[in-house]
């Protein structure tokens, strides 16, 4: 057979295998939408049918979200061992309809599917030959084979020798301004952090275009596959550090066969408050300090208030007073029991009654003559009573240790922060009350929800009430039902002796069970609780750049790992924000001190070695120890510094000569820049999230973190510190252009000011 014959030969089995797999997709679709269907129609049903539903509901409807996101893309791989036993490899894993449940496509996360990562032709793991696949939709369009055993013969026509040619193929790729999965090209180092033990912390640092993120996103999947009982019901949270960052990742898990994951900023991590606002960076530095939880301890304690000088309360023609002594006895004794300010409110109303009760028998139930009382148990009790129900008390109260809402406290102190800090740090951090939440202020209202608690008695009565509101309606229900049969017993008694003998609901069940049995279930997944439940505890938090977050920031999401199982993802060296921690012991001593461990990923797969070498001569000009990843690849086209005096304009020029003819560019400039440059691009628009799929972007270098484009234009890098250059510098693909007007930052500096084109 002709190598031209023995291609189409191949190609045509595999089309085959995926027809047929397909095939089972498409009836596992069907099935699964039908069952829903019919599964939903069946309404109300007794309390066991009604649980089987919602399981069959849940369990189907994630299977059909699974099925849809890989569709087109199910399978990529094949691994053929030498004892002749071959297993393809897809995204999700599915079994044959036959009674053993024959394994037809292979998880990518299952054990059996590793060697298709890890094989080599020194360590073939038992592999005689593995196959990458490449499908357009539904449609077989390549097959790249590596034999791994030496001493087999055989050939396929589509050998890759290297087994690079996937790998480049993709990285090579156009970008649509959405990450995809790299499940068909991870890379030994990325394979052993994935299925790395999810307990305990693990740190993946690394430089730009290593795969950080990429690899943090299958970890989460890797833990949801092999810990699912576990995390499916406590759910997996991922931190990103901007909106369009989450926007930018979000359908990667998806495309795995996982939905079941929450993924937000740290300014969506305060339920009922979503800020994307950003602090200036001296209020940003001020608002992450670890101190800010002992200031915002000292606020809450200072609003436990003591009488200035005295507070009078009238009770039954009584004048009682309570002076700062007595309050502050009953203050005292609230503070030692240890509770959190609003839940231990309920023990100081208890002491501050019996203070005043004490006053009151004592003026009215003690004898003129040998000062005994002569009030018994009773009296007091009559007394204490009827002072719980004098407004004046309650007054008395609100202003003695008044309930506070974290919003509440957290607003009045950002608007008179004096006392509390330096006159420079509150000079910085001062706004009125009527601004919008921060991203630096998300963390602040969780160290005050932690620090205020809650006082959960007029929750649990507004709860009683609905449940006495339910049962009264069972009741309701049952008297008819009761009623009903009644009546057509007296009219059927006549015909039918045994008619007394039917039993009716009222014989079976009472009207408390009866409201229970029709309580509204909660159908929201794992992660929807999560998201609306401040003291959720998650199976599993992953981080990107981790090195980004403040000490308070940290505080917040510790408090959501009780058990610390993190993957923690960055890379110092990127470190921008005027809150950022930057280094990893510093971050984690405070919480798990020295046990977590740390991995390197060293390869860059992304910034071609061109573009890598200008950016690293950045950072060496201030560090000159420096060492970047190393780049995989080279493109042979050199990136390009270009001095101007008009900057809209020479953006508007290279813009059209650096937009790809598929796939993404940035411009990545200042942001007091953007209305003009937005004024001169057509299509492209200023101040608003930035909507990735568009042809050309503009972003500021922050905005521009963890994402990747095929062509990035920087402009005015003179204006960028340091890390925030190095991040702007490290998103191309294909290639880099440089526009400035003044001074250049030392590293760019001598870089030749003509580009390779002569523009």
């Amino acid at each position: 057979m002709s190598n031209s014959e023995l291609q189409d030969d191949e190609m045509r089995r595999e089309q085959e295998f995926l027809d047929g797999l397909y095939a089972r997709v498409d009836a596992l679709r069907g099935d699964t939408e039908a069952s829903v269907t019919d599964a939903l129609a069946q309404g109300s049903t007794p309390m066991q049918a009604r649980l089987e539903r919602d399981i069959l509901v849940a369990e189907r409807s994630g299977l059909l979200a699974a099925l849809n996101a890989v569709d087109g893309s199910l399978c990529f791989g094949r691994i053929d061992l030498t004892s002749g036993v071959s297993h393809h490899i897809g995204r999700i894993g599915l079994r044959a309809g036959d009674a053993e449940r024959t394994p037809v496509l292979i998880d990518w996360r299952a054990d059996v599917a590793r060697p298709f990562y890890l094989a080599t032709g020194h360590t073939p793991m038992g592999l005689r030959r593995r196959r990458h696949i490449s499908t357009d939709g539904r449609r077989v369009t390549a097959l790249h084979d590596e034999f791994l055993d030496i001493g087999d013969a055989t050939r396929t026509g589509h050998e890759d020798p290297a087994g690079d040619d996937v790998l480049l193929a993709a990285l090579n790729s156009a970008r649509t301004g959405r990450m995809t999965d790299i499940v068909q090209t991870i890379q030994a180092e990325q394979d052993e952090i994935i299925r790395a033990p999810h307990r305990g912390v693990l740190v993946v640092e690394g430089g730009p275009g290593t795969g950080k993120t990429a690899v943090a996103l299958h970890r989460a999947a890797y833990l949801l596959y092999e810990h699912r009982e576990l995390l499916a019901k406590r759910a997996v949270l991922i931190v990103g550090p901007n909106p369009a960052f989450l926007g930018y990742i979000g359908e990667v898990l998806p495309s795995l066969g996982e939905t079941g994951v929450l993924l937000a900023t740290v300014g969506e991590l305060f339920p009922g408050v979503r800020a994307t606002a950003a602090d200036p960076p001296e209020a940003a530095a001020v608002k992450g300090r670890a101190e800010m939880a002992d200031v915002l301890a000292r606020v809450v304690r200072d609003r436990a208030a003591l009488p200035d000088p005295v507070i009078a309360i009238e009770h039954d023609r009584e004048i009682l007073m309570l002076d700062d002594g007595l309050v502050g006895v009953a203050r005292e004794r609230t503070r030692a029991a240890g509770l959190p300010h609003n839940a231990a409110r309920e023990h100081f109303e208890g002491h501050i009654l019996n203070t005043l009760t004490e006053l009151y028998a004592e003026r009215v139930g003690t004898d003129p003559y040998d000062g005994t009382s002569l009030l018994d148990a009773a009296d007091i009790t009559q007394i204490r009573d009827e002072l719980a129900e004098n407004p004046e008390v309650w007054s008395a109260i609100d202003q003695l240790w008044p309930r506070i809402t974290p919003r509440r406290l957290v607003a009045d102190f950002l608007a008179e922060p004096e006392g509390y800090l330096s006159d420079a740090d509150a000079a910085a951090v001062r706004r009125p009350v009527t601004r919008a939440w921060t991203v630096a202020d998300v963390p602040l209202l969780d160290e005050a929800a932690e620090l205020l608690g809650e006082d959960d008695r007029l929750a649990r009565a507004r709860a009683e009430r609905e449940r006495e509101r339910q049962v009264s309606y069972a009741q309701g229900v049952l008297d008819v039902s009761y009623a009903s049969r009644t009546y057509e017993f007296e009219d059927k008694q006549d015909d039918d002796p045994d008619a007394s003998e039917v039993l009716s609901a009222h014989d079976i069940i009472d009207a408390e069970r009866f409201a229970e049995r029709h309580e509204e279930d909660d159908h929201r997944s794992a992660a929807e609780r999560a998201a609306a439940d401040r003291t959720w505890a998650f199976g599993h938090i992953i981080v990107d750049e981790a090195q980004e977050l403040s000490p308070m920031a940290w505080r917040l999401l510790m408090r959501r790992s009780p058990t610390r199982s993190m993957t923690l993802v960055g890379d110092p060296a990127q470190t921008a924000e005027a809150a950022g921690v930057g280094s990893w012991q510093k971050i984690l001593q405070p919480y798990v001190e020295d046990r977590w461990e740390h991995t390197r990923l060293g390869v860059n797969y992304r910034t071609p070695a061109e573009i890598m070498d200008l950016a690293a001569a950045v950072v060496r000009a201030e560090h000159p120890d420096f060492e970047p990843p190393s780049s995989v690849r080279s493109t042979g086209v050199r990136p390009w510094v270009r001095a101007t005096d008009d900057i809209p304009g020479a953006v508007a020029k290279a813009v059209g000569e650096l937009t790809p003819a598929e796939g993404r560019l940035a411009v990545i400039a200042p942001r007091e820049l953007h209305r003009t440059l937005a004024a001169r691009l057509d299509g492209v628009s200023a101040g608003a999230e930035p909507d990735l799929t568009q042809t050309v972007v503009l972003l500021d270098p922050r905005q521009s973190k963890g994402l990747e484009f095929d062509s990035v234009l920087v402009v005015e890098p003179g204006r960028y510190g340091t890390s925030d250059l190095y991040v702007a510098l490290t998103r191309a693909t294909q290639r880099l252009g440089v526009l400035h007007t003044g001074p250049l930052p030392r590293g760019l500096a001598g870089t030749s000011p003509i580009s390779p084109s002569g523009v």
